[in-house]
């Protein structure tokens, strides 16, 4: 049974790990914040030492088909719109090579005339030569979709659900694929299935109640380190942050995850076991 068929009972039965994170994110002064930081540190140099993973994206094209209202790419915001030759990829990822960096993320809108139709899988051939960590952040695809990107080089796949909250999801994506929130949710399953060895989640933080969106987002990486196990999973926290190109959507103050509450996340997420 897919996630999107079980995120309504895992939020309101979650698991007990589930609810241990949640415990974690209990609003606390600053000295019990402090402790938590620091306890935080000591696992994380226990697991995985003075040790920092280092990529950069490089975006691809933002044409997209979508109309996501707090997104600067939407289909209806009149901006320039390009799209890099792959010539163009190879000389971004050459620079970025000569600075030391070895392993990139691609970034495009979703748009089935300009990222797709072997696009994709031209840049990871030009690239996998000589950059040995290829992912990518693109509209969700099908199983077998996935796995001809793999054979062609992509080891990791990102993508963010932006809220787990159907009503608000619905209320901001208005047109394209993205308005299907199943679709977006099962992404992640039908990665580890066409043989990602990466996936990376996340929500964006400022959308939903963030601490909803967390235990949401505690109870996705639950289920998937139970489901997709052969993968590694990493979990990311956008947020929002005032933007070039807002055109239509007006952030609420009350929703935004401010500095201390974003640091309040990091100490348990840092604390889980690795893997």
């Amino acid at each position: 049974m897919p996630f999107s068929e079980e995120l309504s009972t895992l939020t309101a039965h979650p698991s007990p790990l589930v609810r241990r994170f949640m415990s974690l994110l209990e609003p606390v002064d600053d000295a019990r914040l402090e402790a938590m930081a620091q306890e935080s540190r000591r696992l994380t140099r226990l697991h995985f030492g003075r040790t920092i993973r280092l990529f950069a994206p490089i975006y691809l094209s933002n044409e997209c088909i979508n109309n996501c209202k707090y997104c600067g790419f939407s289909r209806d915001n009149p901006i320039i719109r390009t799209t890099l030759t792959v010539d163009e990829v190879v000389q971004e990822a050459r620079y970025l090579y000569g600075l030391g960096l070895r392993s990139i993320l691609l970034v495009a809108g979703e748009h089935p005339k300009f990222v797709s139709d072997g696009y994709m899988q031209e840049c990871l051939d030009a690239l996998h030569s000589f950059i040995p960590s290829l992912g990518l952040e693109i509209g969700p695809l099908p199983d077998d979709r996935y796995a001809e990107i793999v054979h062609h080089g992509a080891e990791q796949l990102a993508v963010y659900q932006e809220t787990y909250n159907r009503e608000v999801y619905e209320t901001l994506h208005t047109a394209g694929m993205k308005k299907n929130f199943n679709w977006r949710l099962d992404c992640p399953e039908r990665a580890y299935q066409g043989g990602f060895r990466r996936i990376q989640i996340g929500a964006l933080f400022g959308l939903s109640p963030w601490r909803r969106e967390a235990m949401a987002l505690a109870a996705h990486l639950d289920y998937l380190q139970k489901h997709c196990w052969k993968s590694a999973l990493s979990v990311a926290f956008p947020r929002m942050r005032p933007y070039a190109g807002n055109y239509e959507y007006e952030p609420d103050p009350e929703l935004m995850l401010d500095d201390r509450h974003l640091s309040s996340l990091w100490p348990p997420c840092a604390s889980a076991s690795p893997g």
